[in-house]
């Protein structure tokens, strides 16, 4: 069945009809959950907030929903009936929302975006979902269910650790400037970000607002600490949009050159570092191509990647992304890797860096690039990451995942590598 995803909604529930656009951008034209948001029309924030939170539930927990949904459905109804069934549930099974209002609402939208003689089934479904769902989830293997089976392999004797985490929504993250205390409400973590619960808008945080912190997940944090940028080095951030690791690097006052593919990332990499008032020389290009004007004393390489390690935060990515890209990925990093080691003096060192979950992009990238490239492996010490000194492997890198730090709610998973150049 055709649909129209510019149907006008119903007035009274905004969040809703923007939640099923979002649904329908991820599952049906395989756009980022990000790229929906901004093609939202105007609409309150909270609602849009709201809308996010309730798209991004039915992307995360889709396997279970579906398998709750199954045995109601005598046949598979059309996508965007599926997906308004989908968000119905994910509001009764997963966000406490009332039954009459899950079960009214689904039915309001469906009537909206001109379904009309599909709202007798989302009405008869949801109200067996509110009646039997709950008890249905306790017999459910969810962290199965809601991970493609080719992640769920790739992740190996992590797998169900990172699936449970990947449940819930991830905490907030950020990096202060030097010397900035901890905000109020913020906790300190052993490798210096502060953390708030999940939830927490950014905009409600002083020192965010003051232009002295930006957002970044622990783990994204790690790659530059580890790279330790001293005050005159040139340095270079090959992949840099959005900017947290360039400003880390330019806050502890190197001379940074930040290398950004994407045109379209460039004003948002280049209004941080406004934001933040630090300097960095920004280039739009490609990293494979980019020359510097004399040999670099550091690099950080935060390659393009399959980004698996960020599904927390991203619940669309499984949707997006597929085994079969991984053989183009890690050309892509190969091609990187070899243009890095290029620019960097004798001696010089190169942390390269993957938020993927996947082997193909980490540890076989970093074999790989030993076999023929001018460099060896300069490990890292346990004691470069206070607190997470578990993550670091025999080979002397960096693995983190999102089932590490479950007590103190987690992190996204990184490959991190230390090389240098011969």
């Amino acid at each position: 069945m055709k649909h129209d995803d510019n149907i006008s909604p119903l007035a009274s529930d905004p969040t809703r009809s923007a939640a099923l656009s979002l649904l329908s951008a991820v599952l049906d034209r395989h756009r980022s959950l990000e790229d929906g948001l901004d093609s939202l029309p105007p609409m309150d924030a909270r609602d849009k907030a709201a809308a996010h939170r309730l798209a991004a539930t039915a992307l995360r927990r889709r396997g279970t929903i579906d398998t709750v949904l199954d045995p109601y459905l005598k046949r598979v109804p059309p996508d965007l009936v599926m997906h308004v069934l989908r968000l119905g549930a994910a509001g009764l099974l997963f966000l406490d929302t009332p039954a009459h209002a899950a079960v009214a609402t689904a039915v309001g939208l469906a009537r909206a975006r001109k379904l009309e003689k599909f709202a007798g089934l989302v009405n008869a479904v949801l109200r067996r979902v509110s009646e039997n769902g709950q008890a249905a989830l306790e017999e459910l293997d969810g962290p199965r269910l809601d991970t493609p089976p080719w992640l769920w392999t790739g992740w190996g004797k992590d797998a169900r650790d990172i699936a449970v985490a990947h449940q819930t929504e991830a905490p907030l993250d950020i990096t202060l400037m030097p010397g900035e205390p901890v905000p109020e409400g913020g906790d300190l973590l052993p490798t210096g970000s502060v953390r708030f619960p999940a939830g927490t808008r950014v905009a409600d945080i002083p020192a965010f607002v003051a232009g002295r912190a930006w957002v970044q997940d622990a783990a994204a944090a790690l790659p530059a600490r580890i790279l330790n940028a001293q005050p005159g080095e040139y340095v270079a951030d090959l992949c840099a949009a959005p900017g947290g690791k360039t400003a880390q690097m330019a806050a502890a006052g190197a001379r940074v050159t930040a290398i950004e593919l994407m045109s379209a990332r460039v004003p948002r990499l280049t209004g941080n570092l406004e934001r933040l008032g630090l300097t960095a020389e920004i280039i739009t290009g490609d990293a494979a191509t980019w020359k510097p004007d004399g040999k670099l004393d550091a690099i950080l390489l935060d390659a393009p990647c399959s980004a698996t390690g960020t599904i927390r935060r991203h619940p669309d990515v499984p949707y997006l992304k597929q085994q079969g890209d991984m053989m183009s990925l890690a050309a892509t990093q190969d091609r990187l890797l070899t243009a890095a080691i290029g620019m960097l003096q004798p001696g010089g060192r190169l942390i390269y860096a993957v938020c993927s979950l996947q082997p193909q992009e980490g540890p076989d990238r970093i074999a790989a690039a030993l076999s023929w490239l001018p460099v060896k492996i300069d490990p890292i010490r346990r004691s470069e990451i206070p607190g997470l000194e578990f993550a670091v492997t025999r080979d002397g890198f960096v693995r983190t995942h999102p089932g590490l730090w479950g007590d103190l709610g987690g992190l996204d998973g990184f490959f991190i590598a230390r090389l240098r150049r011969l």
